[in-house]
């Protein structure tokens, strides 16, 4: 069977008959997965390759683990002088400050200090001294980066500063594999990334992408809903599978950036939006921001938001008004 890009004024192909092809693969971290109907398994194995090359690609850029990723080479300059950037780098870097500034810090890429702080909390079991808490927050501040769009530079303002994509990152790759999947033809298709997914076109003879989430029924228990995708973004952030428990304590592996503390507040907030970006990151900001403020910013961004409380008796499930999944 042949296959047609779809490129210029070009025929759209009949998908309807296509077959539906499944792919997981281990990138940045966590199973990433693709699933879509294609004509065939030659194109669609291609087709995954391509997708999963970029996810790499991303990966070598946005990586705060790997020595060599772009990211850290960036950290490495000495602050004050400009650096020019990959336009990937400088597009995620650009769209957090905007987040950062929308949420007044509460997203912030300059946390990694912070985050690596907790993260050996995390793994020894123990709270960090006032100290180093004290030192990692010092160089945290995303008013310590200059952006110039012109010359697509970078400059970090104060030295010791560690950049962290780790609430934007993820789902920044979701949407650039589903852009090689359109690319290449792909019109019905899934992506997802840990607990940021991606859809385009609903699978052939169905309404959507099932998707289960957690919802929460008349007495406060949850429970798992499901809804269909399809040409959405779904993000869910929360500190149900990663935490810490110290001195009696439940910290989140989600850290506060204006605090360098890793959350307390015991929520799960779930985003849709049309890109995977925008719902990976105001999850990742609603999270900080608490379920007040959380669900104020939801409301003046118009963003469908469900924010999942959980207490020790009795959980609750809060909508935004513009929430439409069901």
């Amino acid at each position: 069977m042949g296959f047609w890009p779809l490129t210029g004024c070009q025929t759209v192909p009949d998908d309807s008959t296509w077959q539906r092809f499944e792919y997981v693969n281990p990138k940045m971290g966590t199973k990433f997965r693709l699933k879509f109907y294609a004509p065939n398994q030659v194109t669609a194995e291609r087709v995954a390759r391509l997708a999963y090359n970029r996810v790499e690609k991303l990966n070598a850029i946005f990586s705060d683990y790997s020595p060599s990723s772009e990211l850290n080479h960036l950290c490495a300059k000495p602050h004050g002088k400009p650096i020019p950037v990959s336009s990937d780098l400088f597009n995620i870097i650009q769209q957090s400050q905007q987040l950062a500034r929308e949420t007044g810090g509460a997203f912030d890429i300059t946390a990694g200090p912070s985050v690596r702080l907790w993260r050996q909390s995390r793994k020894h079991v123990q709270m960090p001294t006032a100290d180093s808490l004290a030192a990692a927050t010092k160089r945290v501040g995303f008013q310590k980066i200059r952006l110039n769009p012109r010359k697509r530079t970078v400059t970090l303002m104060s030295a010791g500063m560690q950049l962290d994509l780790g609430g934007i990152a993820k789902g920044y790759a979701v949407d650039e594999a589903m852009r090689i999947l359109k690319q290449n033809g792909i019109r019905r298709a899934f992506v997802a990334a840990s607990g940021d997914m991606l859809t385009s076109g609903p699978p052939i003879g169905s309404e959507g992408w099932r998707v289960e989430i957690r919802a929460v029924d008349e007495f406060g228990n949850i429970y798992p809903r499901t809804i269909h995708l399809k040409h959405q973004a779904l993000s869910t952030s929360g500190d149900t599978e990663q935490f810490v428990e110290v001195n009696g304590q439940r910290y989140s592996h989600i850290i506060d950036p204006r605090t360098g503390i890793g959350l307390t507040n015991r929520i799960a907030v779930t985003v849709a939006a049309a890109s995977s970006t925008v719902a990976d990151s105001r999850a990742t900001a609603i999270s900080v921001l608490g379920v007040n403020k959380g669900m104020d910013y939801a409301n003046s961004e118009k963003l469908q938001v469900l924010i999942l409380t959980m207490g020790n008796k009795k959980h609750r499930l809060l909508k935004s008004p513009h929430w439409k999944l069901w």
